[in-house]
């Protein structure tokens, strides 16, 4: 393999820092003094540069050599930077290959390693993991600059064994031209910081979020030799958003070393002038809020219980404008339509943000995107917000909308506005659209009204990323609603430069940048066998407990497929095709005299004994598992659907045929 010439003199340069670091120069004249000593004295011969090499390798000095300069291969095998690819690189649990990394000299790259974790006083009492045992795990999580990474899983402990190294390439597109080595000082105008997600899994594969953090990694600019170490102490979320959690060893190193560092007079200057601008853009902000909510609420005493949200806390407690939740998120080559990324968006799960103790109070929690992601699942705030920032993607204009369903429930929900002033109503939970037709209350009794079809009840405000709206029409229920939103009079508008100031673009921002969208990992083949397999051991032992024999019949198996990928396609798209050739085959397929029943159901995960006891409790479906007659065949097909962050729609059928004997 051949190197070109900048390649190679850089390569030798690297080579030249880490010999000089190690003090080989100095090992070796020691080695070569005592050599001359030992072999020379005695005959006088000439000391040829094999005698030096066998010497310094049976000294040890060689290996010690290539250990140390693997430390850059260690770097390759092990992480995979986004450039130059697109962002569809989120490293598996256990990856067959890790293809190694074409390190660009002529860039800068922040090395930051995970050196353990200690502290996490909540697994003090967690006992040592068997071999081969399963066991709750933590996993990292790491955002930088368009770039995301994880961290292989290790087993929950008070003192958890995270040893990781991550490769995060550090430059600015904007910045000209992107192949120039940046220096240090143009370094610490780069405030984006590495934001860190740690998420516990437990033995049934359940996620929670322990903890999010953002790490300012610019203190390294004024390290000596460009190495600091940091000890992060991470806090908990939402209730516990002040209770320390745990804390972790963090090693971050330079690469290439700067050749010059700043002082650390100049980083923290940096810091607080950063910290200042920000904060006083958020003042800013916040009395501008104040007196657009008192003009708010001047407009009618009712406004006051309308759900008008302009404020929302972060998983850290933390309250940012909603605005600042939602952007136009490019999901690259991995969803290729609107509709598809509200399926994807449905299909991520749903779960309301813990509160400790009863009350039935609704905890707050609108998490940032990267949480959101590498949980899995989140209320149907995040999923909104989510939705709305993939629309807005695809060219849509698209809203998040904040109000009320059914019984008063607090609910958000995305609406579109079409260029022809169509309006459309996304269901970020289920996928489902509804388009909107408003009722005229001024119309006379006869004349028919259309009947809503969608389950949102009042609506108290809509924004973007650019725009925010307060409804300020006589009602605020959704049926009655105008979505004219040049008319001020319907809907009040906030201003768009005091939105603009405190959500991106800007120059400086308190909010986190979007992470990109990775592919799925998951093997759709292989983990609808697996699932398919399962499933058939438990429907096996079921009917064995209940005196009954199982027969499998694979062809009829096999035909169920065609049924199950017009479900997902019709979920998709809302257009529902070949369930023609599917009723034909199995009409062929089921001899005369007998009975076919099938039943299909949905989940959003890929727990076969969770899914087969929620089948149980359906009477269609138990009906067919415990079916008794004569000549009973039984069937099962699954098929897995798999979307963006390993998200999946995993559909089910049972089938039986059956002699029916009257």
């Amino acid at each position: 393999m051949s190197l070109p010439p900048e390649k190679a003199s850089e390569l030798k340069q690297i080579i030249h820092q880490q010999l000089l670091k190690m003090d080989v120069h100095g090992r070796i004249r020691e080695v070569l003094a005592e050599t001359i000593r030992e072999e020379l004295a005695p005959e006088h011969q000439q000391l040829s540069t094999e005698d030096l090499i066998k010497a310094l390798r049976q000294r040890g000095i060689i290996d010690d050599v290539m250990k140390e300069l693997k430390f850059v291969t260690d770097v390759n095998e092990k992480e995979r930077t986004s450039a130059p690819k697109p962002s569809t690189h989120f490293v598996d649990r256990e990856p067959p290959v890790l293809k190694k990394t074409n390190i660009d000299p002529t860039r800068r790259y922040l090395y930051l390693q995970v050196l353990g974790g200690k502290a996490f006083l909540e697994h003090l009492q967690e006992p040592e993991p068997l071999p081969g045992q399963i066991c709750s795990t933590f996993t990292l999580c790491l955002h930088f600059r368009n770039q995301r990474f994880r961290s292989k899983p290790v087993p929950c402990a008070c003192e958890p064994d995270f040893q990781d190294g991550f490769l995060l390439e550090v430059h600015k597109d904007s910045l000209g031209d992107g192949s120039k080595m940046v220096d240090a000082t143009t370094m610490l105008s780069i405030c984006d910081p590495v934001h860190m997600v740690l998420i516990k899994t437990d033995t049934f594969g359940e996620t929670t979020l322990v903890a999010s953090y953002f790490l300012e990694w610019r203190s390294v600019l004024a390290a000596e030799n460009g190495i600091t170490n940091v000890a992060v102490e991470l806090l908990g979320v939402g209730t516990e958003s002040k209770v320390s959690v745990g804390v972790l060893n963090i090693r971050l190193e330079m690469y290439p070393q700067l050749n010059k560092t700043l002082s650390s007079e100049i980083t923290s200057t940096q810091f607080t002038l950063e910290r200042q601008k920000t904060a006083e853009k958020e003042r800013l902000f916040l009395v501008y809020a104040k007196q657009w909510w008192r003009e708010y609420l001047q407009i009618r005493p009712t406004h006051n219980s309308r759900l008008v949200k302009i404020f929302a806390q972060d998983e850290n407690g933390v309250n940012r404008p909603v605005c600042s939740y939602v952007r136009p998120l490019r999901a690259g080559r991995l969803l290729d339509t609107p509709r598809q990324a509200a399926r994807f968006v449905s299909v991520l799960g749903y779960e309301r943000a813990p509160v400790i103790g009863g009350g039935g109070g609704k905890q707050e929690q609108w998490c940032t995107l990267l949480a959101f992601l590498c949980r899995n699942k989140g209320d149907c705030e995040d999923h909104a917000n989510l939705l709305c920032s993939l629309l807005l993607g695809f060219g849509l204009e698209a809203f998040v909308c904040v109000g009320t369903k059914a019984k008063g429930v607090p609910h958000t929900w995305v609406m579109t506005c079409g260029s022809d002033g169509t309006i459309t109503f996304w269901e970020s939970l289920t996928g489902h659209r509804y388009i909107h037709r408003p009722i005229n209350p001024d119309d006379p009794p006869l004349v028919e009204q259309p009947k809503p079809l969608y389950p949102y009840r009042t609506i108290g405000c809509i924004f973007n990323h650019q725009k925010f709206f307060g409804n300020c029409q006589p009602s605020d229920a959704v049926e009655v609603c105008v979505f004219d939103l040049h008319d001020e009079s319907k809907w009040k508008p906030m201003s768009g430069e005091a939105i603009k100031s405190v959500c991106p673009p800007g120059t400086t921002s308190s909010v986190p940048p979007f992470p990109p969208l990775c592919a799925s990992t998951i093997d759709a083949a292989v983990t609808s066998n697996e699932i398919e397999v399962q499933l058939r051991i438990l429907v096996s032992e079921h009917r064995k407990d209940l005196g009954l024999s199982t027969v499998w019949d694979d062809q009829l198996s096999y035909l169920l497929s065609p049924a199950l990928a017009a479900y997902e396609l019709e979920r998709t798209t809302g257009v529902s095709a070949g369930n023609e050739e599917f009723q034909d085959a199995v009409r062929r397929a089921v001899p005369e005299g007998h009975t076919f029943k099938g039943f299909p159901i949905h989940f959003v995960h890929r727990n076969a004994r969770r899914a087969f006891a929620t089948c149980l409790r359906s009477p269609f479906c138990e009906e067919i598992i415990c079916c008794r007659g004569d000549q009973v065949r039984l069937a099962v097909r699954v098929r897995v659907f798999t979307y963006p962050e390993s998200a999946c729609a995993v559909w089910i059928m049972f089938a039986c045929k059956y002699r029916s004997v009257l």
